[in-house]
């Protein structure tokens, strides 16, 4: 490290796979053909979603683009150009996250779930359909999605979820399975990294279910980025991202690599039930490696859905 910052070491940095943090999604990709294949991305219309989108169908995928409105899928899959299909899924909605496995499974089968979409730290505590807005709309919603899809994947599919090392900041508990919605006392922190920490443990039950076949389900840290996730954070935080975005985010095609290349790349086709950080394999949480609550959240989940 002579001569370098700790951050530009950090930058340079690349682990067993190859790559790190500062790779990109071109990068993490470059050389994987994907002409035949279909590919679902949620949140598809800004951000990690458009980036991924991006290139994931310049490597040839066809790809299935889902935004809250099929207007703002269409017009972010206008600019890629190639094989798409813009379709409504707004993920708060189980209506709408219902039709669009409707739409999607027309499509079908499906080599690819990338569960992107999210929303971040409500500065105060929302609720619709009974459920606090962060769990509904991060976990609940995908956890519709991808249930609703099963039965459309392909034979080797791949289903990647977009958690967040804001999955630590979850409640003591990890889940809160009497109180997802935080009745008894709401912090923006606490909810978001239980969304995420939901994300996670979905995707390792989700593993668990595809034990014996050749489907894999995975999450995914994409880093710290300055996307539209930052739109409910304090004054403050918005007013430096840019500042700090210079010296320590990384840039959203980096941010993008990550969940490309756990969707995507030959050397993961057996790998599963895992989580990864800078396009390596990295540790979580102790909750989240709990597979006994995963099961008690995947119960809790059946039975909010079944009252939607």
């Amino acid at each position: 490290m002579r001569g370098m910052s700790l951050y530009g070491w950090i930058k340079g940095r690349r682990g067993p796979s190859g790559f790190g943090y500062a790779s990109t999604a071109e990068e993490v990709t470059e050389g994987i053909d994907l002409h035949g294949k279909t590919i679902l991305v949620t949140g598809v219309n800004s951000g990690l979603g458009h980036e991924s989108a991006r290139v994931l169908s310049m490597r040839g995928a066809k790809l299935l683009g889902a935004a809250r409105t099929t207007d703002k899928a269409r017009d972010a899959l206008a600019q890629l150009g190639g094989d798409t299909v813009p379709l409504a899924c707004e993920l708060s909605e189980p209506d709408s996250v219902r039709a669009c496995v409707e739409a999607a499974a027309e499509h079908g089968p499906i080599d690819v779930l990338l569960c992107n979409a999210g929303i971040m730290a409500l500065p105060e505590r929302t609720v619709k359909h009974g459920q606090e807005l962060q769990f509904l709309t991060n976990h609940i919603g995908h956890f519709i999605l991808v249930t609703g899809l099963l039965e459309h994947l392909g034979e080797s599919a791949r289903v990647v979820m977009l958690s967040s090392a804001a999955h630590l900041w979850a409640p003591e508990a990890g889940i809160q399975l009497d109180d997802p919605s935080f009745e008894k006392g709401y912090t923006p922190n606490r909810a978001y990294g239980q969304s995420k920490l939901a994300n996670l443990l979905f995707a390792r039950a989700l593993a668990r279910r595809f034990e014996g076949s050749a489907r894999t389900a995975n999450a995914v840290h994409p880093g710290v980025i300055a996307t539209n996730l930052l739109r409910h954070m304090s004054p403050l935080v918005k007013v430096m991202a840019p500042v700090i975005s210079a010296v320590a985010l990384k840039t959203i095609p980096q941010g993008a690599a990550t969940q490309c290349f756990v969707a995507t790349h030959p050397s993961l086709k057996d790998v599963s039930g895992e989580y990864f950080a800078d396009s390596n394999v990295s540790k979580s949480s102790r909750h989240a490696r709990d597979a006994e609550l995963g099961e008690r959240l995947w119960e809790l989940s059946e039975e909010i859905v079944a009252g939607l």
